[in-house]
Protein backbone atom coordinates (compact mmCIF):
# COMPACT_ATOMS: atom_id res chain seq x y z
CA UNK A 1 0.00 0.00 0.00
CA UNK A 2 1.75 3.37 -0.87
CA UNK A 3 1.72 6.05 1.97
CA UNK A 4 0.46 8.66 0.56
CA UNK A 5 -3.14 7.24 -0.36
CA UNK A 6 -3.41 5.13 2.58
CA UNK A 7 -6.08 5.71 5.34
CA UNK A 8 -5.24 4.75 8.35
CA UNK A 9 -7.63 4.62 11.36
CA UNK A 10 -8.18 2.16 15.00
CA UNK A 11 -11.38 0.16 15.13
CA UNK A 12 -12.59 -2.69 17.92
CA UNK A 13 -13.27 -6.03 16.37
CA UNK A 14 -16.53 -6.53 17.09
CA UNK A 15 -18.85 -10.15 16.76
CA UNK A 16 -21.07 -9.80 13.44
CA UNK A 17 -24.41 -10.98 13.06
CA UNK A 18 -24.09 -12.34 10.05
CA UNK A 19 -23.19 -15.72 9.77
CA UNK A 20 -20.60 -15.87 6.79
CA UNK A 21 -17.55 -13.83 8.19
CA UNK A 22 -18.12 -14.21 12.18
CA UNK A 23 -16.50 -10.65 12.95
CA UNK A 24 -16.31 -6.59 11.60
CA UNK A 25 -14.50 -3.62 11.94
CA UNK A 26 -16.74 -0.18 11.59
CA UNK A 27 -15.41 2.17 9.18
CA UNK A 28 -15.48 5.83 10.32
CA UNK A 29 -17.69 7.49 8.14
CA UNK A 30 -15.05 9.95 7.28
CA UNK A 31 -12.89 7.51 5.93
CA UNK A 32 -15.43 5.50 4.08
CA UNK A 33 -16.88 8.89 2.39
CA UNK A 34 -13.27 9.08 1.05
CA UNK A 35 -13.33 5.54 -0.55
CA UNK A 36 -17.25 4.56 -1.47
CA UNK A 37 -17.01 6.55 -5.43
CA UNK A 38 -18.30 5.64 -8.06
CA UNK A 39 -20.19 3.08 -7.10
CA UNK A 40 -17.12 0.92 -5.97
CA UNK A 41 -16.63 -0.37 -2.86
CA UNK A 42 -13.53 -2.58 -3.09
CA UNK A 43 -10.02 -1.94 -0.79
CA UNK A 44 -6.71 -2.98 -0.16
CA UNK A 45 -7.05 -3.65 3.44
CA UNK A 46 -4.38 -4.11 5.88
CA UNK A 47 -4.90 -4.83 9.54
CA UNK A 48 -1.53 -4.49 12.11
CA UNK A 49 0.39 -4.36 9.48
CA UNK A 50 -0.62 -7.23 7.51
CA UNK A 51 0.46 -7.96 3.91
CA UNK A 52 -2.32 -5.55 1.77
CA UNK A 53 -5.49 -7.85 1.20
CA UNK A 54 -8.62 -6.87 -1.08
CA UNK A 55 -11.54 -7.25 -0.24
CA UNK A 56 -14.91 -4.77 0.09
CA UNK A 57 -16.33 -1.90 2.60
CA UNK A 58 -20.13 -3.28 3.34
CA UNK A 59 -23.14 -1.53 3.75
CA UNK A 60 -24.15 -1.55 7.75
CA UNK A 61 -26.95 0.27 7.57
CA UNK A 62 -27.74 4.26 7.82
CA UNK A 63 -24.87 4.73 5.34
CA UNK A 64 -22.44 3.24 7.62
CA UNK A 65 -20.01 0.48 6.46
CA UNK A 66 -17.83 -3.00 7.95
CA UNK A 67 -14.96 -4.84 7.07
CA UNK A 68 -15.62 -8.27 7.86
CA UNK A 69 -13.08 -10.39 9.42
CA UNK A 70 -12.82 -13.87 8.84
CA UNK A 71 -11.97 -17.00 11.09
CA UNK A 72 -8.38 -17.19 8.89
CA UNK A 73 -7.75 -13.96 9.46
CA UNK A 74 -8.23 -13.64 13.45
CA UNK A 75 -6.30 -16.42 13.84
CA UNK A 76 -3.45 -15.34 11.38
CA UNK A 77 -3.54 -12.40 13.68
CA UNK A 78 -4.34 -13.53 16.81
CA UNK A 79 -7.39 -11.38 17.15
CA UNK A 80 -10.54 -11.99 19.52
CA UNK A 81 -13.33 -9.92 19.83
CA UNK A 82 -12.99 -6.60 21.54
CA UNK A 83 -9.79 -6.78 20.01
CA UNK A 84 -8.18 -3.61 18.98
CA UNK A 85 -7.03 -3.39 15.33
CA UNK A 86 -4.43 -0.72 13.49
CA UNK A 87 -6.70 -0.07 9.86
CA UNK A 88 -5.04 0.51 6.30
CA UNK A 89 -7.42 1.39 3.42
CA UNK A 90 -6.86 2.36 -0.06
CA UNK A 91 -9.32 2.25 -2.90
CA UNK A 92 -8.72 -0.98 -5.09
CA UNK A 93 -8.10 -0.13 -8.84
CA UNK A 94 -7.36 -3.81 -9.76
CA UNK A 95 -10.00 -4.78 -12.68
CA UNK A 96 -11.60 -8.23 -10.80
CA UNK A 97 -11.44 -6.94 -7.07
CA UNK A 98 -9.04 -10.19 -6.44
CA UNK A 99 -5.85 -11.44 -8.59
CA UNK A 100 -6.55 -13.21 -12.02
CA UNK A 101 -5.19 -16.94 -11.75
CA UNK A 102 -2.90 -17.56 -14.62
CA UNK A 103 -4.45 -20.80 -15.87
CA UNK A 104 -7.77 -19.13 -15.72
CA UNK A 105 -5.73 -16.04 -18.28
CA UNK A 106 -5.01 -19.26 -20.27
CA UNK A 107 -7.69 -20.61 -20.46
CA UNK A 108 -8.96 -17.12 -22.07
CA UNK A 109 -6.47 -17.30 -24.31
CA UNK A 110 -7.21 -20.84 -25.54
CA UNK A 111 -11.56 -20.15 -25.38
CA UNK A 112 -13.04 -17.15 -26.78
CA UNK A 113 -16.41 -17.69 -26.13
CA UNK A 114 -15.63 -18.79 -22.58
CA UNK A 115 -14.00 -15.58 -22.13
CA UNK A 116 -16.81 -13.79 -23.15
CA UNK A 117 -19.36 -16.28 -21.19
CA UNK A 118 -17.03 -15.11 -18.07
CA UNK A 119 -17.34 -11.38 -18.71
CA UNK A 120 -20.52 -11.12 -19.49
CA UNK A 121 -20.99 -12.05 -15.65
CA UNK A 122 -21.49 -9.43 -13.01
CA UNK A 123 -18.42 -8.33 -11.11
CA UNK A 124 -19.40 -9.89 -7.88
CA UNK A 125 -20.19 -13.35 -9.66
CA UNK A 126 -16.57 -12.43 -11.63
CA UNK A 127 -15.03 -12.48 -8.17
CA UNK A 128 -16.80 -15.46 -6.89
CA UNK A 129 -15.40 -17.66 -9.96
CA UNK A 130 -12.37 -15.95 -8.90
CA UNK A 131 -12.31 -16.81 -5.27
CA UNK A 132 -13.11 -20.75 -6.24
CA UNK A 133 -10.39 -20.86 -8.87
CA UNK A 134 -7.88 -18.80 -7.09
CA UNK A 135 -8.37 -21.05 -3.86
CA UNK A 136 -6.87 -24.10 -5.31
CA UNK A 137 -3.57 -24.91 -3.74
CA UNK A 138 -1.90 -26.27 -6.81
CA UNK A 139 -1.37 -24.99 -10.35
CA UNK A 140 -3.71 -28.48 -11.43
CA UNK A 141 -6.24 -27.83 -9.25
CA UNK A 142 -6.94 -24.41 -10.75
CA UNK A 143 -6.29 -25.82 -13.72
CA UNK A 144 -9.56 -27.88 -13.24
CA UNK A 145 -11.93 -25.73 -11.55
CA UNK A 146 -11.06 -23.35 -14.57
CA UNK A 147 -12.20 -25.39 -16.62
CA UNK A 148 -15.18 -26.79 -15.20
CA UNK A 149 -16.64 -23.36 -14.75
CA UNK A 150 -16.21 -22.42 -17.92
CA UNK A 151 -17.83 -25.72 -19.25
CA UNK A 152 -20.54 -24.65 -16.69
CA UNK A 153 -21.11 -21.42 -18.84
CA UNK A 154 -21.62 -23.17 -22.03
CA UNK A 155 -23.74 -25.54 -20.67
CA UNK A 156 -26.11 -22.84 -19.17
CA UNK A 157 -25.62 -19.86 -21.35
CA UNK A 158 -23.80 -17.88 -19.64
CA UNK A 159 -25.96 -18.33 -16.33
CA UNK A 160 -24.71 -20.06 -12.59
CA UNK A 161 -26.21 -23.08 -11.25
CA UNK A 162 -24.39 -22.77 -8.03
CA UNK A 163 -25.90 -26.23 -6.89
CA UNK A 164 -25.14 -27.20 -10.39
CA UNK A 165 -21.62 -25.56 -10.19
CA UNK A 166 -20.79 -27.12 -6.92
CA UNK A 167 -21.81 -30.67 -7.30
CA UNK A 168 -19.31 -30.25 -10.63
CA UNK A 169 -16.53 -29.24 -8.66
CA UNK A 170 -16.97 -31.92 -5.49
CA UNK A 171 -16.86 -34.81 -8.24
CA UNK A 172 -13.25 -34.76 -9.05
Amino acid sequence: MTQSKTLRFTAILEKSTNKLWGSHLRVPSSVAEKLVRGGSRRVLRTLNGSEAHQCALLPYGRGSFVLSVNKKWCDALSLGIGSTVKVGLQPDGSTYGLPMPAELKELFRQDKEGNRLFHSLTQGRQRTMLYTIGSASDPDARAWRASIIIRHLRDNNGKINYKRLSQSLKRH
